[in-house]
């Protein structure tokens, strides 16, 4: 009697791999799955062995602390398990997912092939700095092996494990032959070039080829750009997926005598500075009012640059038919701002109201002329104004369900220079991470382009008198921003240096800067921690945005 030794794996000389840079939703452990059941089909439609999904991609990310949820963490893994059973024979599936094992909650990419769960490996590196708090909710995996896939040893870090040498060595040296990275990578000015370097350095230090697949979409102030692609070992780009927007791609690889390469694909061009910046809003809060739920929105529109570009981000984002603007007019209200915001209004095609508030005002000061008698107008009545405007957009919105807009920029939330419950009112803002410098060059650039996708129509959206215009709240007569602020050109770099950089008060005055100015802004952005607290969420586009990365404390004594 004989036995035959099974037969080892046949070694393929070609492979298909489907990249699929989608939007999941956090949480939508269904709709998510749909989505790819669909992609997987497609796939299978064009001869794909493989698809590969962004990192957590079946639970959506970042999950934050629903990890910690015991019946989300459980019904992840059911859900996977089961997905593996009833899949049609085709592609095996990659996908990310949050993997409960043990006692322990682990960042981990699946392997579904013939029925099963072929394989499962944990993300090793857990990024704990930034909007990254992975250490709190995930236990970090051992170092990995490369997955054996019907012949081919697949070595797969996940996200922040290519940032460092350790996992990539380890699975180049355990045999692998292909990197492939799912990715939860969000946005920011400088991102796309710090990935494709880093990228570069572990192609380099392996000697392997890296697909990097990323997820596209916005969750709640992150925003992913996509932009995935793939290095050869030689370095040379082989296929780039385009930014902000959902892509399945099909990678073509052979085998030759110095391991596998990708076949050259497209290469999309991807949009860099201002027009990267406004994409990323758009996108930002397209997805944050449509995963919401919310039927559309409502906003002040001033005659100011802020409104108007928040109004034009919108009409892009949303289509005009879902922007509501309201013109808010007081005493100190300009025929100019009033002008402007009905030129704005026009030439983005959007419905617009007045509401005069010159009655509830009145009606407040009435209400509180026993309080304040002996005492001189101030800062207080200017507050009524911006506040009264706060109740008339939030009584709009309660009364249709259009989600208001807050329309302030990073710089004036730095120093302050915004009203809590008043102009503050809101439930998200685009340019919340925007200086008011980048505001004006956004503008431009929107003026001059519509962004890929846009909704919004093409010319000059934003009349140029509301750009040449010195920045005013009118609040009081004849005020403009610089009554109590240093000029916008000066502001920012001191903000830059104090808020990204976190420089020392003493070099940022060494850069030419006034001393007793620099000292001013660094009280006022200390003392305005308890306002930004309360602000509504927005687009991060810098690399240290209010309320995810820069988290100060709002009692806090200490100065330079």
């Amino acid at each position: 009697m004989s036995s035959t030794a099974p037969e080892a794996p046949t070694e393929p000389s070609s492979l298909k791999i489907a990249l699929a840079q989608l939007n999941p939703v956090v949480g939508d452990l269904a709709g998510n799955e749909q989505k790819l059941i669909d992609a997987r089909t497609k796939a299978a439609a064009e001869g794909a062995d493989l698809i590969v999904f962004p990192e957590l991609f079946l639970t959506g990310y970042p999950p934050e602390d629903l990890v910690l949820k015991p019946a989300f963490h459980r019904a992840a893994r059911d859900r996977i398990e089961a997905l593996a059973a009833r899949l049609e024979p085709g592609p095996a599936v990659l996908v990310g997912t949050v993997w409960p094992e043990n006692g322990a909650i682990y960042n981990a990419v699946a392997l579904l092939d013939g029925g099963t769960v072929a394989a499962v490996r944990f993300k090793v590196d857990l990024p704990n700095y930034g909007v990254f708090d992975e250490k709190r909710v995930f236990a970090a995996g051992d170092l990995p092996s490369p997955i054996a896939f019907r012949g081919v040893r697949l070595g797969v870090p996940i996200c922040e494990d290519i940032w460092k040498d350790e996992v990539t060595e380890c699975l180049a040296e355990c045999g692998a032959e292909i990197l492939i990275v799912p990715n939860g990578s969000p946005f920011d000015w400088k991102k796309p070039d710090v990935r494709m370097n880093i990228a570069v350095a572990r192609v380099t230090e392996t000697g392997l080829p890296l697909a990097y697949v990323n997820q596209v979409g916005g969750q709640d102030e992150l925003v992913f750009d996509g932009a995935s692609f793939v290095l050869n070992a030689d370095h040379s780009l082989a296929v780039q997926l385009p930014a902000w927007e959902e892509h399945i791609a099909l990678t073509e690889w052979t085998k030759g005598e110095s391991g596998w390469i990708c076949a050259k694909g497209t290469v999309h061009r991807l949009t860099e500075g201002d027009a990267a910046a406004y994409h990323a809003c758009v996108l930002g809060l397209r997805d944050y009012v449509g995963k919401n739920r919310f039927p559309g929105v409502v906003l002040g529109l001033s005659g100011g640059i802020d409104s108007a570009l928040v109004a034009a981000l919108a009409v892009d984002a949303l289509g005009p038919d879902r922007v509501h603007a309201i013109m808010m007019p007081y005493r100190y209200t300009s025929n100019q701002s009033i002008a402007d915001a009905t030129t704005c209004a026009e030439a983005l095609g959007i419905r617009f109201d007045t509401v005069p508030i010159e009655p509830a005002v009145a009606g407040f000061a009435d209400a509180l002329s026993n309080l304040f008698a002996g005492t001189q107008p101030d800062i207080t009545e200017e507050n009524i104004q911006s506040r009264t405007r706060g109740v008339v957009v939030m009584a709009i919105s309660n009364k249709f369900g259009a989600m208001v807009l807050t329309t302030g920029n990073k710089s004036e939330m730095s120093v302050g220079y915004a009203t809590l419950y008043g102009d503050m009112n809101g439930g998200f803002n685009p340019v919340k991470d925007l200086y008011k410098l980048e505001i004006y060059r956004l503008a431009r650039w929107r003026n001059a382009n519509v962004p890929k996708g846009g909704l919004g129509p093409a010319g000059e959206v934003i009349p140029e008198s509301i750009i040449t215009r010195p920045p005013t709240a009118e609040l009081r007569e004849n005020q403009t921003d610089q009554d109590s602020l240093p000029p916008y050109e000066v502001l920012d770099d001191i903000l830059a240096c104090l808020v990204e950089r976190e420089m020392p008060v003493a070099d940022v005055i060494q850069r030419g800067h006034d001393p007793d100015v620099v000292r001013k802004v660094e009280r006022l952005l200390y003392l305005a921690e308890y306002k930004r607290r309360q602000a509504a969420p927005g687009v991060k586009i810098s690399s240290r945005n209010f309320g995810r990365d820069r988290r100060y404390p709002i009692t806090n004594r200490f100065r330079e």
